[in-house]
């Protein structure tokens, strides 16, 4: 009894950190790790209900056994799949039924019940699951996601199976972090709809373009943040404040008009430097600076475009926001260079030109991805942050399955 107490004031501590967590992603993924934590758990997985509530879509999934044989940094392979809501799977059946289920061994499941485990994953993992427990993510009105953990292990190791006192942990935090996640739902509605309106305004960029480039952002950072060896729990606050303000990088381009942003052909100096200053409007969207979020929205909008090297092309440079007249062409500025300009930006640089170069636009076809990943290699030291490109280069498999599974796809927003 006094464990299980011990376990629920925890869970009070991690209920005041979730409830700061503002981007859908980070906090589903939050919720994975800090669950399995709580009734260590080998392994699991959270889904999304998508598609009007017909499917779900895994979200993320974790598995300490199969981490340990990675190098040090890597991640398990990113995975994206999603099946229908229906009570022939066990997250289905929970989706369904709004039931939780508390399965002692999946293989030996009785035959009598609708749903049956999937063994394929566990055959091309070399994976054993055995005990696994299943909540769903639900409100009194809406169905959010499921959430599943997997192989409970006792002290020394072995797997078991998840107790009563388990159920009711999973359970009680299960139902307490809906509100944050109505929250965060909420949020990116808002966001979705500001990026729909950008790209309105914007033909010459893809549906996909904004969640790629905020979806490499954050992966990036994870692997330069491990590079340098910064803790895990000193990195929260900026994970999620880069995920949001990465999908706003280019909303300066509201400002922008129709005539230069619609126009076809090339542009004359003039509009040029108009088409630059969207660098200068985006920052104004978030200025004056109320918070964290605000102050990195304004860095990576004015400065995405600054380069490492401080070269001829890099703008806008040291600008003075507060004198800078909408609509105006770009000022000239002293030029930011290295480390001046700030580290969100640098990440958003590589990612963003990243997505340009690999995908196709109406004025061009698109790169082979191999040339896309040299060319930004190349450009390490010059365009872009050394350090930044090292980490970028580093997870190359897994911007290549990002970049599949959310190619020219509109954002995801299920709710």
């Amino acid at each position: 009894m006094a464990e299980l107490n011990d376990k629920l004031e925890q869970i009070v501590i991690l209920e005041r950190q979730l409830s700061k967590i503002k981007d859908v992603d980070v906090l589903l993924e939050r919720i994975l790790t800090e669950t399995r934590k709580i009734v260590n758990a080998d392994a699991g997985s959270i889904y999304e209900v998508i598609d009007n509530g017909e499917n779900l879509k895994i979200k993320y999934g974790q598995n300490d056994t199969r981490q340990k044989l990675l190098e040090p940094g890597m991640k398990l392979p990113y995975t994206s799949f999603s099946f229908p809501i229906s009570e022939t799977s066990i997250c289905g059946y929970v989706a369904k039924t709004g039931k939780p289920l508390n399965i002692k061994d999946c293989y030996e499941l009785d035959e009598s019940l609708p749903f049956k485990f999937n063994k394929n994953p566990d055959i091309l993992s070399n994976y054993k699951t055995t005990s696994i427990y299943t909540v769903p993510l639900k409100s009194e009105k809406e169905l959010f996601g499921v959430i599943q953990i997997i192989n409970k292990k006792d002290k020394d190791g072995n797997v078991i199976s998840f107790s009563d006192d388990d159920s009711i942990l999973i359970t009680h935090l299960a139902n307490d972090i809906i509100q944050f996640l109505e929250q965060a739902y909420r949020f990116q509605a808002i966001v979705t709809r500001m990026n729909r309106l950008a790209a309105l305004r914007d033909p010459k960029e893809t549906g996909g373009h904004v969640e790629r480039v905020s979806t490499y952002s954050l992966e990036i950072f994870d692997r330069w943040s491990f590079n340098h060896q910064i803790p895990v729990e000193d990195s929260q606050d900026f994970r999620d404040n880069l995920r949001i303000a990465a999908r706003f990088h280019d909303i300066g381009k509201v400002g922008i008009s129709d005539l230069i942003l619609k126009k076809p052909g090339r542009f004359d100096e003039n509009e040029r430097n108009i088409m630059k200053a969207h660098t200068c409007m985006g920052a104004q969207l978030f200025f004056p600076k109320e918070d964290e979020l605000d102050e990195m929205c304004f860095d990576i909008n004015l400065h995405h475009h600054d380069r490492w090297d401080g070269g001829e092309l890099a703008y806008p440079g040291k600008v003075d926001i507060e004198k800078y007249v909408t609509g105006e062409p770009i000022p000239q500025a002293e030029k930011l260079m290295g480390k001046d300009i700030p580290l969100a930006a640098r990440i958003v640089s590589v990612a963003d030109v990243f997505d340009a170069l690999s995908n196709q636009r109406c004025y061009k076809e698109a790169w082979d991805i191999e040339e896309a990943f040299a060319e930004i290699e190349k450009n390490a030291g010059l365009q872009f942050d050394p350090e930044v490109v090292k980490a970028f280069i580093e997870i190359k498999d897994r911007i290549k399955a990002i970049s599949i599974a959310l190619k020219d796809q509109e954002p995801e927003n299920s709710k």
